[in-house]
């Protein structure tokens, strides 16, 4: 994660060989047997994935380590923090669709497959019974039954946290810009802690869902839905935070100039796309 240098160098930077993408390929080659084993049922799954864990650590430090000692020693001029300004408006693309794609199959299944399937001659083609309400029990005698979950209170106590986080974080960008670096760090600080609250509430509603109404990743389409939205979305708030964190880190070390702080303004952008997510998420899949 890139930040201006306190100069500029008057080329344009290109860094030399590096063996950082080799280890990044190793690492999701032990995924990828890793998680292939584990979801059936093998022994060596979860070691293979936690062996991926550590070589994804160790890169990510070792690379991100290398690009931050590049920036603040000077090595990159304006067309190269263009260059990072682009890599990461496309990267938040490829975000917006990964969670376009998940919001489109929640619509397909709910407003488009349910309400045909209710035209059908439903007792000779599905099951007898069939309602093409959502959401729904079917395939018959495979899900259980299971209740939904509100938008009350926890749902809407996470919107609040980061929306509030959101301007947490927007405050710790004016005053680096100020160079305010105390009220920068106490911002940061507050961002990161309103995540790690976000997340502990979602764990919480997690529990509750599997305990208590039985809603589980297998409660047919609406509970594969459910899990893999607000799920993946758990997770991109998780990685959030540690970028935050990463940033965190290097301001008090004393990274980052009010002119030049890219790095921070990539992983805000980040956690505000995270933010803008979680609304949608919060009217679809809670409200409506």
């Amino acid at each position: 994660m890139a930040a201006g240098a306190h100069s500029h160098a008057p080329y344009y930077f290109v860094p030399g060989p590096s063996h950082w993408p080799i280890v990044g390929s190793i690492a999701l080659g032990f995924f990828g047997f890793g998680m292939s084993g584990w979801v059936n049922g093998a022994s060596y799954g979860l070691v293979l994935f936690a062996i991926f864990l550590a070589i994804l650590l160790y890169m990510m430090v070792g690379w991100f380590g290398t690009v931050a000692r590049e920036s603040e020693g000077g090595l990159y001029n304006q067309r190269v923090d263009s260059s990072f300004r682009w890599s990461m408006g496309w990267f938040i693309f490829s975000e917006v669709m990964f969670f376009g794609a998940f919001f489109g199959a929640l619509f397909y299944a709910r407003s488009i497959s349910m309400p045909w399937l209710g035209d059908l001659d439903h007792k000779s083609v599905l099951w007898p019974g069939f309602q093409a309400v959502w959401p729904n029990l079917g395939p018959a005698g495979v899900v259980d039954a299971f209740q939904t979950i509100g938008p009350w209170p926890i749902p809407t106590i996470n919107t609040a946290l980061l929306l509030l986080s959101g301007v947490t974080l927007t405050i710790a960008h004016h005053a680096l810009k100020e160079n305010r670096r105390g009220s920068v760090i106490l911002w940061m600080f507050a961002t990161i802690v309103l995540g790690a609250i976000f997340l502990g509430f979602q764990a919480y509603e997690y529990l509750h869902a599997y305990r208590d109404l039985n809603l589980k990743l297998t409660s047919g389409i609406f509970g594969s839905t459910f899990f893999m939205l607000t799920g993946f979305h758990g997770f991109h708030v998780t990685v959030g935070a540690i970028m935050l964190a990463v940033i965190l880190f290097r301001i008090i070390k004393g990274h980052f100039t009010p002119d030049q702080h890219f790095g921070f303004e990539a992983a805000a952008w980040y956690w505000h796309f995270v933010d803008v997510v979680w609304l949608g998420l919060y009217v679809v899949v809670y409200w409506l």
